[in-house]
């Protein structure tokens, strides 16, 4: 089985590409090789068995998408793009990385020729939706995005769908949650905090909160992440019908309750660690995104999350942490 990974040098990218080079098949395949793309050079991952070819290149720009296309891998994991307040900030930054590069990957795919049909598994977003909101949003709410990054993902969606509707490949799209706790550095996303607050003062730092406490949204994990991503790649189009464009399941809570939740794992002393420092544009794009989902149909066709926001945060200590608090 050949594999291609846009988005390869991401943090889901990179765990996703850890997951499948430790289980060496996917479902049952083995892995063969692995193509693994990005804009900055991926790390070649330890320990892989399978060859591995890496493409160190814009999927926007002219060719790319076609080179890659070109050694016809069977799945396509396609995580590239820019984050919620990057896109806002620079519209057409925004348009090109999350739109163009999803138009492009397709159309070369259509272009390939043969009897090429990969399944491809598209990371959606939360952001597809718009208020005013139900609560819980079920999957039959109509997708008004509030953001140039929304409304990006909400076209692939579309165009996912029909490509898909008219026998050119095997898509499947993931909505995901806040993916909280993020490792490393935080990023230009608008929900960066929801991680930060988190990471920064399990590592004894101080971390900034740039929204209210009484924010409600909705999380899951990289590992989790990883997990809808993985699970993706083997649900057949039976399974999913004709509407393929998901929206995964998590833990919804509020910023007061993930803070509470720190300082029961961590203490008084770590939670302590966090400042608020309300920050207007964050603000403004956090008050329009959705809050709490009902993600039955993921739910019912085998997506897995973890039940508390405790959970989350003992995650991020296994994985990242190596078990210890600073």
């Amino acid at each position: 089985m050949h594999i291609l990974v846009t988005g390869a040098a991401g943090m889901i990218g990179r765990k996703l590409i850890e997951r499948l080079v430790r289980d060496r098949a996917l479902h049952g395949r083995a892995i063969d090789k692995l193509t693994l793309t990005d804009v900055v050079a991926p790390a070649l991952p330890l320990g892989v068995s399978a060859a591995v070819d890496i493409v160190t290149q814009d999927l926007a720009a002219p060719g790319v998408a076609e080179k890659l296309v070109a050694g016809r891998p069977d799945v396509i994991f396609h995580i590239a793009g820019v984050v919620s307040a990057e896109a806002e900030l620079d519209f057409d930054k925004g348009y090109r990385s999350n739109l163009d590069a999803m138009r492009a990957l397709l159309e070369a795919v259509r272009h390939a020729g043969g009897n090429f049909h990969p399944k491809l598994v598209f990371t959606s977003s939360c952001a597809v939706f718009g208020g005013p909101f139900p609560d819980p949003i079920g999957d039959e709410f109509h997708l008004t995005p509030h953001t140039s990054y929304g409304t990006q993902k909400a076209i692939c969606e579309l165009l996912l769908a029909d490509y898909t509707r008219r026998g050119f490949l095997d898509g499947v799209g993931l909505r995901l949650p806040a993916i909280c706790v993020r490792p490393g550095k935080p990023n230009k996303a608008a929900s960066g905090f929801f991680s930060s607050i988190i990471r920064e003062p399990l590592a004894g730092h101080d971390a900034l909160l740039p929204v209210d406490e009484k924010i409600l949204h909705t999380h899951a994990s990289p590992r989790a992440a990883v997990g809808f991503l993985i699970h993706a790649a083997g649900l057949s189009p039976e399974q999913l019908g004709p509407r393929i464009n998901l929206t995964m399941p998590g833990v919804s809570c509020t910023v007061a309750e993930q803070i509470v939740a720190l300082r029961r794992i961590a203490g008084d002393n770590v939670a302590a660690r966090i400042r608020r420092e309300p920050d207007p544009l964050v603000i403004r794009i956090v008050d329009g995104w959705p809050h709490r989902f009902d993600a039955a149909r993921a739910r019912a066709l085998g997506f897995v999350a973890e039940q508390s926001f405790d959970e989350i945060i003992r995650i991020h200590i296994e994985d990242e942490l190596g078990g210890v608090i600073s």
